[in-house]
């Protein structure tokens, strides 16, 4: 029985298998959630719809009877696509999102259009008519524009070098990719926009895939210092400021080269890993800003680019406002307030300004240290046990004094809240005062021993927090001060 005669001895059951088919559909769209099946539901339910208006139409329309032998042959091929259509949906996971790694939703058209076409032209051949209207709507969509992008798009569903939800750049775009049509590589730019870049030039550009072939991804930012300062010791700057930096990856570590002898500055590039490129942004302003605040506190300057002229007003020393400002927050602590004037002024005149960044550690628990704090602006907590918050020390607070005054170890890790300023009192210019007035000792040795007792205190309450066993305080004063 030739084709004809199939379609006519059945005619009734297709009528009955076309209602039943658009019923399926129905129930089916209506429990499926994966989209890619739901879209091809709807095309097969469509073109269910559409055949049974052709044969309605041919039936109870007189002016479509003189058509019956094209209507005919439009309901056959109406019919088998729909059922093509429909087979191809079951290749995909019907409880679960997404489309299959190797049958992406591109082939999957390309296998339905592949076998619409042989059926047609194979099962239909001596129809003329059958066989142009196929021809005419190739032809048709050859001479669109799109059918470079079709066969790119198709051709990138199968290479594969990307896929939805990496970061690439393409071209001179960049972006997540949101979708892969027919017609375009849709990408979401960090700006949030949408950009739509044909397929027939996401083929012929370098792809930069930032989301293969592991999930970290290096990137880098280029810093300027001085040609005053040695590379080696910019370098461990560098690398002191990314300790900081959360969104750097510890492993693999991050590293400093020197790449240029530039015109005004050695030009170092920073390299280091991100687990989220969506956020390098974010990560290469943090890495920034604390390479900015490191270099402030070691005196390394960043030039200023010597084709503009600026005038800079060079300062001979600290102004002396500046350091009567800071003799009298020494002042201010109860450890030296037992001192003379004269002593606060001495040991301003030693004492160093030093900015810290939000979120950057001061100090950290068990470094070897001898020097101490005094909050001038912001605040800092401090925190004992790896983690516990015991105290938040303000503007005019002052922490650290015990590795001043007897070179003992840091007991806790104090981390800037916010943009902090910091006088620190180094032993050098405290030592050389104790040393020329060392009758002094006996009240900062009393002082520090009420201020040991709080401390103590607080350790007492909290079971994670070093104890000290030292017997005597102004014993070990006096050694480490050699005295």
């Amino acid at each position: 029985m030739g084709a004809d005669g199939f379609f006519a001895t059945h005619e009734g059951w297709r009528l009955i298998a076309a209602i039943a088919a658009i019923g399926v559909n129905l129930a089916l769209l209506a429990i499926v959630r994966n989209n890619v099946i739901r879209r091809r539901l709807r095309f097969t339910l469509w073109t269910m719809v559409l055949y049974l208006v052709v044969h309605l139409a041919g039936e109870f329309l007189p002016v479509f009877r003189q058509f019956d032998s094209a209507r005919a042959s439009l309901e056959k091929l109406l019919l088998i696509l729909a059922l093509i259509s429909g087979a191809v949906s079951l290749l995909n996971p019907w409880f679960r999102q997404g489309v299959p790694d190797r049958l992406p939703s591109i082939l999957q058209d390309t296998i339905v259009l592949a076998v619409f076409a042989g059926v047609a032209i194979g099962w239909f051949h001596e129809q003329l008519a059958i066989t142009s209207a196929v021809g005419a709507a190739v032809i048709g969509f050859a001479a669109q524009d799109t059918l470079g992008n079709v066969f790119a798009g198709l051709a990138i569903q199968v290479d594969r070098p990307f896929k939805v939800g990496h970061w690439i750049t393409v071209g001179a775009f960049e972006g997540l990719v949101t979708e892969i049509t027919w017609r375009a590589t849709k990408l979401r730019t960090k700006a949030g926009n949408l950009v739509a870049v044909p397929n027939n030039i996401v083929s012929k550009e370098a792809i930069n895939n930032y989301s293969e072939p592991e999930a970290p991804t290096r990137v880098f930012v280029d810093v300027g210092a001085s040609y005053d300062t040695p590379p080696n010791e910019t370098k461990a700057a560098i690398l002191a400021a990314l300790s900081h930096a959360t969104r750097v990856l510890p492993t693999p570590a991050p590293d400093v080269v020197l790449v240029d002898f530039g015109a005004s500055a050695l030009t170092y590039r920073v390299r280091f890993w991100i687990n989220d490129f969506a956020h390098d942004e974010r990560a290469r302003d943090e890495v920034r800003t604390f390479i900015y605040y490191e270099f402030r506190r070691r005196n390394i300057e960043i030039p200023y680019p010597i084709q503009i002229e600026y005038p800079r007003q060079e300062v001979a020393g600290e102004p002396p406002e500046r350091r009567d400002r800071v003799a009298s927050l020494i002042a201010a602590v109860p450890v030296f307030a037992a001192l003379s004037g004269e002593a606060h002024r001495a040991l301003a005149v030693g004492a160093r300004t030093l900015r810290y960044a939000a979120g950057e550690a001061v100090v950290r628990e068990g470094d070897s240290a001898s020097s101490m704090f005094i909050v001038e602006q912001g605040r800092v907590d401090i925190v004992i046990g790896g983690g516990q918050r015991v105290a938040t020390t303000e503007a005019g607070g002052y922490f650290g004094e015990m590795s001043l005054l007897t070179g003992a170890a840091r007991t806790a890790t104090v981390t800037a809240v916010a943009d902090c300023t910091l006088v620190e009192i180094s032993v050098d210019a405290f030592r050389e005062y104790v040393q020329s007035h060392p009758e002094v000792l006996a009240q900062l040795a009393a002082a520090a021993g009420a201020r040991q007792q709080e401390l103590d205190a607080v350790r007492a309450a909290t079971p994670s927090a070093p104890k000290d066993p030292s017997s005597s305080l102004l014993q070990k004063m006096r050694a480490f001060l050699g005295l």
